[in-house]
């Protein structure tokens, strides 16, 4: 708990890096002191710091999971790489990752998996060296706006839904084919499983 100030300020400078980053802002010092205390006894996770000359400069989050909810198999999930521009070129980046191995090793992990911004081009050369291939892309939102979004994607799919049913009424008329709706009658469908309906065309509809 007492390096809390160091890794709210390796926080900072993750997310303050010059790249694009959707990462939570910096917590206070207080804050970082309670999710850090929880760590202490969690089995499954360990949250490493890298000293050089008796400064922390480097940090990484390791989570031990299953490789997929299909299989039997763990791995060892290193998240959170950070080492300060002032300390690399020193080791520090492979004493951790050496660190992550090690700890696969003792857990029965055959696995390793490293999680770095898919833009960040040193870093992940330098994980690239070390045998890790990119396996997917991980992208980060607040749930708000991935609502708001799925809620604008589904609008335009109702409004097509219903021009074209009313696009098909229309054509029926038309044709004087008897299998429209009467008048007063409604039209409908359903999107994603909810069902939808709109005013029917007037019987002068198309004509």
């Amino acid at each position: 708990m007492s390096d809390a100030a160091d890794l709210v300020a390796l926080w900072r400078e993750l997310t303050t890096a010059g790249l694009p980053s959707r990462l939570p802002a910096p917590p206070s010092t207080a804050a970082a002191e309670v999710a850090v205390s929880k760590h202490l006894d969690d089995p499954s996770g360990r949250l490493l710091v890298g000293e050089l000359d008796g400064e922390i400069h480097g940090m990484a989050y390791l989570r031990r999971t299953a490789v997929s909810p299909l299989h039997d198999d763990t791995t060892v999930t290193v998240e959170y790489l950070h080492v300060s521009d002032s300390a690399r070129r020193h080791g520090l980046g492979k004493a951790l990752i050496a660190e992550a191995v090690a700890w696969a090793e003792h857990e029965g992990c055959a696995h390793l998996a490293v999680v770095a911004p898919a833009i960040a081009r040193e870093a992940n050369r330098f994980l690239a060296r070390l045998g890790l291939g990119q396996a997917g892309v991980l992208r980060f939102a607040n749930t708000h706006t991935v609502r708001r979004r799925l809620a604008a994607e589904h609008a335009p799919n109702l409004l097509a839904l219903l021009s074209s049913r009313r696009s098909a009424f229309a054509r029926r008329a038309q044709l004087g084919g008897s299998g429209g709706s009467t008048a007063g009658g409604s039209v409908g469908g359903t999107v994603d499983g909810t069902v939808v309906s709109s005013p029917a065309e007037p019987e002068s509809a198309g004509k």
